[in-house]
């Protein structure tokens, strides 16, 4: 390997000029903007550097850490953060810098998509029916979560502490109407709750509804929950409070409050219904239908299917590319792959392209690691046609970590998604399935489903 001068260079001698040829320059004072606020920009010429452009990162090679998971998006989001992992923390006394209570707009992050002029960006995220490839939009939602918690842990003079920050739980993602991809928009979000260990960010997608109505409106909604870990023992840390100010923001850390207190409260309901689970009638009323599709298939109902006739599955091998900054998969990841398992399983259920509604709560049990083998498998658990204008079809998806050589399979994620179709394809005539279970089992999940559907009294 030689130099521009000609001049016979040794294998790390190309490596540190390569490096030094890509290396992203230092940030400027004006760029450390971004970090301190993204709301409200002022209108002057730097108000660019309070958002993050998806697109801008596709035009120039990113080497901050090679072989970690890439996308536009992804690309953007690590290379705003980078400031954390290039600033010292002071050595030992990093880890144990003071806690500094910080106010929601600290955290503020938003990306703007610009669909509307940027042909390349729009495919990377245009579907077979020129829509927004949900899936996608969803794996932006976490590594936006990441980097909205990276800041608000950060220390003031933009160094992170010792610590590991995780996705615990999505508490749901609510579509609230259908996202354009010839349309620009932009995400939003920012830390709205603090526990001692655990922050809840709230993240909107935000779009004009069309040109007729120029005025943009929250078109999706999602809560995400990431938990702190100290990075030498692994136990929980306690991160920086929040201080909202503004009556939105009490009023959103109210909201959070809440649903913290109910998800403690569900916990403990669960492992009382699960020791005792009286309900047998309903079990009974859920599995009577099936049984006859067991025992008398000739004379079942025509118009409904057994839950394991509804299944499908996929497998993977988990590549190093795919891996986070910590080394684990990266959580957007195993979202993508299970909404789009879950799209396809309501493809073929219904026989027209599905219109995605929800995602209802996800939990990480465990993390998944490079190397493993990961399969999803993902089947209907219940349909609701109440409404003949706009039924529901309710898919669970569960990701297994299996190890052929330990002979061992793990449940690391389970997702719910709720998908409908299109009002126009209904008026066609179009029937919903309904869907029974044929075992003990599927019963009880469906019902365990249907309660976690409905609030606690």
């Amino acid at each position: 390997m030689r130099s521009s001068a000609g001049k016979l260079l040794s294998h790390s001698q190309w490596m540190r000029t390569r490096s030094a040829r890509f290396r992203v320059p230092a940030p400027s004072c004006d760029s450390q903007k971004m970090w301190n606020s993204t709301a409200a920009p002022p209108p002057d010429e730097n108000s660019d550097q309070n958002s993050i452009d998806a697109g801008s990162s596709m035009r120039r090679p990113i080497s901050l850490w090679p072989g970690m998971y890439h996308s536009p998006v992804t690309n953007a989001l690590w290379e705003a953060r980078r400031n954390m992992f290039e600033t010292p923390t002071g050595g030992e006394d990093g880890s144990r810098s003071e806690l500094t209570a910080k106010t929601p707009s600290r955290s503020r992050t938003s990306i703007l998509y610009k669909f509307s002029s940027d042909f390349v960006l729009r495919e990377q995220y245009r579907n077979p029916w020129n829509e927004i490839r949900t899936g996608k939009l969803v794996e932006d939602l976490d590594a936006l979560a990441g980097t909205i918690s990276f800041k608000h842990c950060s220390s003031g003079d933009g160094s992170a502490r010792s610590m590991i920050l995780v996705t615990a739980s999505v508490d749901r993602i609510i579509m609230k109407r259908p996202i354009r991809v010839d349309a620009d928009l932009s995400i939003v979000g920012a830390v709205t709750w603090v526990g001692r260990s655990s922050m809840e960010m709230q993240l909107q997608v935000i779009q004009s509804q069309d040109a007729n109505h120029p005025s943009e409106s929250v078109a999706l909604e999602a809560n995400f929950t990431f938990v702190a870990r100290d990075a030498k023992t692994g136990k929980s840390t306690p991160i920086n409070p929040v201080t909202p100010e503004t009556e939105h923001e009490k009023f959103l850390w109210k909201e959070a409050e809440e649903r913290n207190k109910l998800r403690k409260q569900k916990r403990a309901q669960g492992k009382e219904e699960q020791e005792k689970l009286k309900d047998l009638e309903r079990l009974n009323d859920l599995l009577a239908e099936g049984r006859v599709f067991l025992d008398m298939p000739a004379l079942a109902d025509r118009d409904s299917i057994l839950i394991k006739d509804t299944s499908h599955e996929n497998s993977l091998i988990c590549q190093p590319q795919q891996r986070n900054i910590h080394g684990r998969i990266f959580g957007g990841f195993l979202m993508r792959k299970a909404f789009e398992l879950a799209f396809s399983n309501a493809y073929t259920f219904a026989g027209v392209s599905p219109r995605f509604l929800e995602v209802d709560r996800v939990d990480f049990i465990k993390p998944v690691d490079v190397g493993n083998f990961l399969r999803f498998k993902s089947r209907i658990l219940y349909t609701e046609a109440t409404s003949s204008a706009e039924p529901l079809i309710n898919i669970e998806v569960v990701a297994h970590v299996t190890s052929p050589e330990l002979r061992s399979s793990e449940v690391s994620n389970r997702f719910y998604f709720t998908f409908s179709v299109r009002p126009e394809a209904m008026k066609d005539g179009m029937k919903i399935r309904n869907v029974v279970p044929g075992t003990e089992e599927e019963a009880r999940r469906v019902i365990e489903r249907m309660d976690a559907e409905r609030p606690i009294s």
